[in-house]
């Protein structure tokens, strides 16, 4: 037995401008999504203020009760919809990556990230425990980008829920371009075969190997992305190149300029809605600002898990390389928030 339920994902431009800016090109798609048909509405990863590594996330990160998860909450209502999305929330003392997602009636759930990618332990610290929404449209489990590529975690939704909500908004670090002060570009493969490993099948994260984990719970899944140019300087910039030329000496006389170099990419643009089977059903075609919408059929009841859990198929070294970047910046988040 299942249900019939209209979803819509939202892909946005990434490029940070200010919050209500931000909220009202949001807005704008969600009425666009609910007059086509939509009862539930993804918004990507910390949609309200775009991706960027800065100080700024720490002065733009709110309370439950601020602007950004008020505005959700009226949205839903206004437009008769649920929606999700992440915002940076401040909660005594700490940030956190936070999916809300509000109903209607203005019932809220949320789940914090469990996984910060890279340079993102600068600006949030990892939750704890899953979230299941027991919504009028069926039981959602709620993840945040990173958190997909962790077997262990999509294993902690299996058989209790009947629909996957991912909201992210990652940046292809795979084919990432250092950007040096004297304008030199060199390309993420180009530093070394470490590098060229960590790219292997990485292309297929928020793809292919995502919707071979939400197949396996016999669930759909929608998953929303960013898009446009990432573009940003690295937090702990020193320690960070370092480990970027560990491979590539002919680079290291840029070490002592570290605070100047760039960091960009395109994002991985996988906005897209897929049924129990991973069969893409609709999805926002690369970099634009729009939304796509489709019809699930959500089972009455969780299901069980689809035989055995696949691996995830991504490098071992990628997960390496995230720990050593959450070790060495998190020292800068416990310094920056201890002054909130």
């Amino acid at each position: 037995m299942s249900k019939k339920v209209e979803v819509a994902v939202v892909q946005m431009i990434a490029e940070p401008a200010p919050v209500a800016d931000r909220l009202a090109r949001a807005e704008n798609l969600i009425a666009q999504a609910a007059q086509a048909g939509a009862q539930l509405v993804v918004l990507p990863e910390v949609f309200n203020t775009g991706y960027e590594y800065t100080d700024d996330n720490y002065r733009l990160a709110e309370p439950m009760d601020g602007q950004t998860p008020n505005w959700m909450k009226k949205t839903a209502t206004r437009h008769r919809v649920h929606l999700a999305g992440t915002f940076l929330r401040q909660q005594d003392g700490d940030i956190y990556n936070t999916c809300l997602l509000a109903a209607p009636d203005q019932r809220i759930w949320h789940y914090d990230k469990r996984y910060p990618w890279m340079w993102e332990r600068a600006y949030f610290q990892p939750g704890k425990g899953i979230t299941i929404a027991d919504t009028d449209l069926g039981k959602i489990g709620m993840l945040i980008c990173w958190d997909v590529a962790h077997p262990r975690l999509w294993q902690e939704y299996a058989g209790k829920v009947e629909l996957m909500l991912v909201s992210s908004c990652p940046p292809a670090a795979q084919n990432m371009t250092l950007i040096f002060p004297d304008g030199r570009r060199v390309e993420f493969s180009e530093l070394g075969p470490m590098m060229q490993l960590i790219k292997h099948n990485a292309d297929e994260t928020f793809g292919a190997h995502l919707r071979r984990q939400s197949s396996n719970l016999n669930v759909p899944v929608v998953h929303t992305t960013g898009t446009g140019l990432f573009r940003s300087k690295l937090p702990r910039p020193g320690i960070s190149l370092a480990s970027f030329l560990m491979s590539a000496p002919h680079l290291w006389k840029y070490l002592p300029q570290a605070e100047q170099v760039i960091v960009e990419s395109r994002y991985f643009n996988e906005t897209y809605i897929a049924d129990a089977s991973g069969n893409v059903l609709a999805q926002v075609q690369p970099e634009v600002e729009s939304f796509a919408l489709a019809e699930i059929e959500i089972p009455v009841t969780p299901p069980q898990p689809h035989g055995k859990q696949p691996v995830f198929g991504i490098s071992i070294l990628g997960y390496w390389s995230d720990a050593f970047a959450n070790w060495a910046v998190t020292p800068l988040y416990q310094k920056k928030t201890h002054r909130i």
